[in-house]
């Protein structure tokens, strides 16, 4: 569900947690092919194949979700992402954790409005941005 890619995401650094996510996307590539991945995620040929090769940092969630919903383990996309928002949201609690310490605490130049609005749903979020938020909410919750 792209959150259990890896089994300590707040011992990696962001970059490392990404690599993580996407080589669970690539599993399922792999598995599928980039063209059947392409046409029955609907997600565009030329960022499936880019993901089969290596690194794509700002591929989105919604993306991301898509290609990992071809894996018949796995719910539908759209339970994927909100999956992950509820466990954002949850790891937020539980670390007592508002958006504003988020925003300053990971290094992506978002506002604590920006950031509410990646975890809601209202605007979109890379993979980039996932790895960052998501590895300082496990590091603030092991601590």
């Amino acid at each position: 569900m792209l959150y259990d890619a890896a089994d300590d995401p707040g011992d990696l650094t962001p970059d490392a947690l990404r690599e993580a996510y996407e080589t669970q996307l690539r599993s399922v590539v792999d598995a599928v092919g980039a063209e059947t991945a392409a046409a029955e995620s609907g997600v565009d040929p030329d960022r499936v194949r880019a993901l089969a090769e290596g690194p794509v940092p700002d591929l989105s969630v919604e993306d991301a979700a898509a290609v990992l919903a071809l894996d018949d383990d796995r719910p539908d996309a759209e339970s994927i992402v909100l999956e992950l928002r509820d466990h954002l949201l949850m790891a937020m609690t539980t670390g007592v954790v508002d958006v504003d310490t988020l925003a300053a605490s990971v290094d992506l130049d978002l506002s604590g409005q920006e950031v509410q609005q990646a975890l809601e749903g209202r605007t979109g979020m890379t993979l980039a941005q996932l790895a960052a938020i998501h590895r300082f909410l496990a590091a603030r919750n092991d601590g």
